[in-house]
């Protein structure tokens, strides 16, 4: 049986990806105009939107799976926490509640940050659960570390909301288990061989920061984090978790000392940490967007693994 989805706050489309042989996309929408070029570029979908606020519910099409990594730099650690407070973003959930009251899916598959469960103290993610279960959905929910349920090197902790209308269809429903961690950093992401664009290179002596960068980055095969001006070698062989604004001088920027110098991991390369395809086409714009998308994309082979669950369970059902 093939279903429908839509596609909220669809970024760059890895939810889209986890779930294209599974169902086919009637809506999405991006108010990332960057980010819905890249989209664009992958997907075909007819029914495309910028701003969802200025939708309204009664205009999207009829879909079994409502999907949506809705914004979580109001809940991330990384971000300022203001949650629901945030007057853009914070209130988003709750166009997605207004979707589903109107609409009624089977299934509604969401994606946040860890912190949204300690988010001021328990009462975000208490709302969430609340608001779900008004719209009478059976609610499962649980934090997932790529690198443990999604084969990627990269820790990405993120939790993952899926509700039910149909109590049976949620009662075959689970979460996958964890796998083994067999995709190499070192080999199969990156190469310390191949020569990357010089740009990502750190070569600007004159600066503190990159004097620290050079000083700190002594190994190979090793992932260092240059982080709130301190240099951080990673012990645990994986990479830290990809943020928005590596590409703009933010913290928690992963750098490897490869057979040429130090520099950022490529654009490709953090592609690839995120479970992109080496097909995936990847747009001529600017560097600073492409890795602000990666940062808030999802890890698509773990979202993929949750999405075939789904599948399998309302399969199993209907």
């Amino acid at each position: 049986m093939k279903y429908k989805f839509i596609d909220l706050f669809c970024g760059i489309g890895g939810f889209h990806l986890a779930l294209k042989d599974h169902a086919s996309c009637v809506f999405a929408s991006e108010w990332d105009k960057n980010a819905e070029k890249t989209y664009r570029m992958n997907f075909n979908v007819v029914n495309f939107a910028g701003d969802i606020t200025k939708i309204s519910p009664a205009n999207i099409p009829y879909h079994d799976i409502l999907c949506g990594g809705f914004p979580c730099q109001p809940f991330s650690v990384a971000g300022n926490q203001l949650g629901f407070n945030h007057k853009e973003q914070g209130n988003l959930f709750f166009n997605i509640c207004d979707i589903l009251k109107e609409k009624n899916p089977n299934v509604v598959f969401l994606e946040n940050v860890k912190n949204i469960i300690s988010h001021d103290g328990e009462n975000t993610f208490k709302v969430i659960l609340e608001e779900l279960h008004k719209l009478e959905y059976y609610v499962k929910y649980k934090v997932l570390n790529a690198t443990k349920y999604g084969n990627l090197p990269q820790n990405r902790e993120r939790i993952y909301i899926v509700g039910f209308k149909d109590i049976n269809v949620f009662n075959k429903f689970t979460f996958p288990e964890e796998i083994p961690l067999t995709t190499k950093l070192f080999g199969d992401i990156i190469n310390i061989d191949i020569k990357q664009e010089q740009s990502l290179y750190q070569t600007n002596l004159s600066s503190p920061s990159v004097k620290k960068m050079l000083e700190g980055v002594t190994e190979k095969y090793h992932i260092y984090q240059y982080r709130r001006y301190m240099m951080r070698k990673n012990k645990s062989g994986e990479c830290p978790t990809l943020t928005a604004n590596m590409g703009s001088g933010g913290h928690n920027v992963p750098l490897i000392l490869d057979n040429f110098g130090v520099r950022k991991l490529s654009v490709k390369e953090c592609f690839k940490l995120q479970g992109y395809c080496d097909n995936y086409i990847i747009p001529n714009i600017a560097t600073g967007h492409l890795y602000k998308q990666i940062g808030n994309s999802v890890p698509v082979t773990v979202v993929k693994r949750i999405a075939d669950n789904i599948i399998e369970a309302l399969n199993h059902e209907y």
